[in-house]
């Protein structure tokens, strides 16, 4: 802890608007820990809606913490950076700047497998034992939830005293007594009894299966921006969560799995949200997995315009793309529509069970032209099951459709082509399946690059290493986190070194295909059909 640190902090809420100042007297303290930056983190709307649904509690105390490393500034442009400095100060919590050994509770929300690294540095910075069986009662309670924990909890596990398994508006009803009552008093009777509440897995007392909580009714807990500030990735919006869920049910897509059913909030409870946002944001950004699949979007955009509200939106689906919601997307000043095709050719996105074929997608992007949007960012994934060489080459040709039709009202638009190695996730339908060897990945790229070659298109790509840390940890168990235990650093080489000490074959992880046989390292968890 320095006082540079402290003055950082202070700087940012100088900056903010809502943050909530509770007295601790009589209440549970709780730090809500996002393994990530100040930056990215304050656009989390899962961290927002938590933060608020915490403090409306009269009995507890909710304050943020972020992911600190030695240098803060400037902020990371993607989920995760390469920490190549030892220098990890201790994280304060933002409202008090309390040091995390003067909370009751530490609770994590983990939302990407690459934070893994940055939870295991957060625990031992900040000088609590970073394994659950070494804490007492004199250590605060280490718990977790999101979407990673809610797939596969147990390359973590051994970090967390107990995992929630669900959304956390379901669950928290029932911890937060539990946690109050028995914090700070006898640590073994309150986990054997937080591991008889629905949705808890409590890693030294599994014993059946945990079944996934979710929340039936979501106008009962509204999710909307809390805090806002303009120093985050997302500070010129109000956010508003519009449904959770998808029913489309890709077979790669997490989301599908951890969230479902697929619901959606009213659009009486939709409008008065947005009524308060729009007295701190003009422009309203809309969350959602699929947000047009709402059943009354076109009426609630038609609404929120009257309002005054520009609008913005979190993902748009190929199909249904209604032109009236795209236009306001437009003219609410958004610069780049996103549009996710995912496979190249037909028979992959049958095979992955997208939903679209070429027409749909050709007919979107000429919506997006006929908009007016000047820029088009498209979502491919290289590495699916039974991908080959003509699946990239069908790509390629795709893409150049789709830049003929942006070209022809606007012949100064442009495309970005982000692509991401096919990574396999627990819960899913290909959950068995192995990442794509990194040579494979390299070779499609290079071909991919090689046939858009002078077309103009801007290509990014995801790191192939990276990602296949990723699928390692994704599919990973509880031998994974002596691994992360022993890095001193967050490095590929660092991971190398830890594996390999460990005794660990990677491989297996990240890229071999399981048989049906093959006992999954997350069977313990339910995640139930959400119906």
């Amino acid at each position: 802890m320095s006082w540079e640190q402290v003055k950082d902090i202070r700087a940012k809420l100088s900056r903010e608007t809502g943050a909530v100042i509770k007295d601790w007297g009589g209440k549970l303290p709780v730090a809500l820990i996002y393994p990530n930056s100040y930056y990215i983190g304050m656009s989390n709307l899962g961290i927002q809606a938590i933060y608020r649904f915490l403090n409306e509690l009269p009995d507890c105390v909710c304050e943020r913490v972020f992911w600190t490393p030695g240098d803060s500034e400037p902020p990371p442009s993607a989920s995760f950076n390469s920490i190549q400095d030892k220098s990890l100060r201790t994280s304060l919590a933002m409202e008090s700047q309390r040091p995390l050994t003067d909370f009751a509770v530490l609770a994590f929300s983990v939302s990407y497998e690459l934070d893994y690294f940055n939870v295991a540095q957060i625990i031992k910075a900040a000088g609590i034992p970073l394994f659950s069986k070494d804490r007492d009662e004199t250590h605060p309670v280490v718990i977790a939830g999101g979407p990673c924990m809610t797939a596969n909890p147990m390359p973590l596990a051994p970090f967390f005293d107990c995992i929630g398994i669900g959304e956390a508006e379901a669950l928290l009803p029932d911890m937060i007594p539990m946690l109050k009552e028995g914090a700070s008093e006898d640590r073994e009777a309150l986990l054997k009894s937080l591991a008889e509440v629905p949705g808890i897995f409590v890693p030294r007392y599994a014993g059946g299966p945990v079944a996934r909580q979710w929340l039936a009714d979501l106008d009962s807990s509204p999710a909307h921006s809390t805090v806002l500030t303009r120093n985050t990735e997302l500070g010129d919006m109000y956010l508003i969560e519009i449904q959770r869920g998808c029913r489309f049910g890709c077979r790669f897509c997490l989301v599908s799995c951890a969230f479902r059913p697929a619901r959606f909030r009213s659009l009486e409870s939709l409008l008065a949200q947005a009524q308060t946002g729009l007295k701190y944001r003009k422009r309203l950004g809309l969350v959602g997995p699929a947000v047009t699949d709402h059943p009354r979007i076109e009426e609630l955009v038609t609404r929120l315009s009257a309002m005054g509200a520009q609008i913005s939106v979190s993902s748009l689906r190929i199909k249904p793309l209604p032109p009236l919601v795209l236009g306001e997307v437009v003219r609410g000043g958004t610069r780049t529509v996103a549009l996710a095709p995912e496979a190249g050719s037909q028979r992959l996105r049958t095979f992955i069970h997208k939903g679209i074929d070429e027409d749909d997608i050709l007919k979107a992007v000429g919506k997006v032209a006929v908009a007016g949007a000047k820029q088009l960012k498209l979502y491919f994934m290289v590495g699916l099951p039974t991908e080959t060489d003509g699946d990239i080459e069908e790509m390629a040709r795709l893409v150049k459709a789709c830049r003929d039709i942006m070209a022809k009202p606007s012949p100064a638009s442009r495309i970005t082509l982000t692509v991401a190695p096919f990574v396999p996730k627990a819960g899913t339908d290909f959950q068995r399946e192995g990442m794509a060897p990194v040579a494979v990945l390299k070779q499609r790229l290079i071909l991919l690059k090689r046939l858009l070659t002078g077309t103009g298109i801007n290509i990014k790509n995801e790191s192939i290493e990276w990602s296949e840390v990723q699928a390692a940890l994704s599919r990973g168990d509880g031998r994974l986190a002596p691994v992360m235990a022993d890095m001193d650093v967050v490095s590929l080489a660092e991971w190398a070194r830890a594996a390999e000490k460990a005794g660990l074959d990677l491989d297996f992880y990240a890229h071999r295909k399981w048989g049906s046989k093959q006992e999954l390292p997350w069977r313990m968890i339910d995640a139930g059909e959400g119906v």
